[in-house]
């Protein structure tokens, strides 16, 4: 089954006077506040970031906005996945932000997470978000497909914190550092151990697609690692740590080899590091 779908809601724009209530700017995203995603494929496993901007709503004198969110997935044949259909309707989430900066135009982010065992097909993730004073409703509906159950590198996102819990863009300037966060899915387990041994290899590239680094950062998750993987899980996360000590254009590759069916995933993501101020 497709996992629990969680919200966040960012920070106010400025202020304009309140109107419609409209869901803008909707897009897939590469984690909360990366670029935007090519495609909206996904393996099981995979998270899918939907971005968009709430237009219209409210914002009182004291930079509080209220309003309320409510979201379903549903498949092609237009039945419902979550909540499970087996379950009553969740009520629609209440919601207070306090968005000093005022205006009626709020960025908003949702995300539903693919479990390892959903069928391949095509889904529909529906939002609805009702503006608690003036009763305004705006709504949005994406289409995703989800492919079928493969060995790959999935759910990459990063952050400012190695926990994984404070979200980053995939861009900053010259003295942070950002942790790519990302999970190995679908592997398979050793005869003998009962344990993955997969290989993972995380790699730089600069603006001319040449290495940084002479030899890479490399991971094996097998029977000696030191966190084994419990035997009813089917992915393991891993992090690597990014700091940006000069500006430029780069690309962080990621290539994972399942050393027992011989499998290799990789996937590449587009970091921008600006010059300090």
């Amino acid at each position: 089954m497709l996992a629990t779908i969680a919200l966040a809601v960012l920070t106010g724009l400025p202020a304009q006077p309140a109107g419609e209530l409209k869901l803008t700017n909707v897009r897939t995203t590469i984690g909360e506040l990366g670029p935007a995603r090519d495609a909206t494929k996904l393996l099981p496993g995979d998270v899918l970031f939907i971005a968009y901007d709430i237009d219209g709503i409210s914002i009182d004198g004291e930079g509080v906005a209220r309003y309320t969110m409510e979201m379903e997935v549903v498949n092609a044949a237009g039945m419902r996945i979550l909540p499970p259909p087996n379950e009553p309707k969740e009520k629609p989430r209440e919601m207070t932000e306090f968005v000093p900066l005022r205006g009626n135009k709020m960025p908003a982010r949702a995300f539903v997470t693919i479990g390892l065992d959903q069928a391949a097909g095509t889904y529909t993730c529906k939002l609805i978000v009702t503006d608690t004073k003036t009763k305004a409703i705006g709504n949005l509906a994406v289409k995703f497909e989800v492919t079928k159950k493969d060995f790959g590198v999935v759910a990459v996102y990063t952050t400012h914190d190695q926990r994984g819990e404070l979200s980053a863009p995939t861009s900053g300037q010259v003295g942070q550092t950002i942790y790519v966060q990302f999970s190995i899915a679908s592997f398979e387990r050793d005869a003998k151990t009962k344990q993955p041994d997969v290989e993972v290899v995380c790699q730089l590239l600069d603006d001319k697609n040449a290495p940084t680094l002479v030899t890479p950062r490399k991971h094996i998750q097998d029977a000696k690692a030191i966190q084994p993987v419990k035997d009813a899980d089917g992915a393991f996360a891993l992090q690597f740590p990014l700091f940006m000590n000069r500006p430029g254009k780069f690309v962080v590759e990621i290539t994972a080899t399942d050393r027992v069916s011989k499998k290799t995933a990789t996937y590449k993501l587009p970091v921008v590091v600006a010059p300090a101020n």
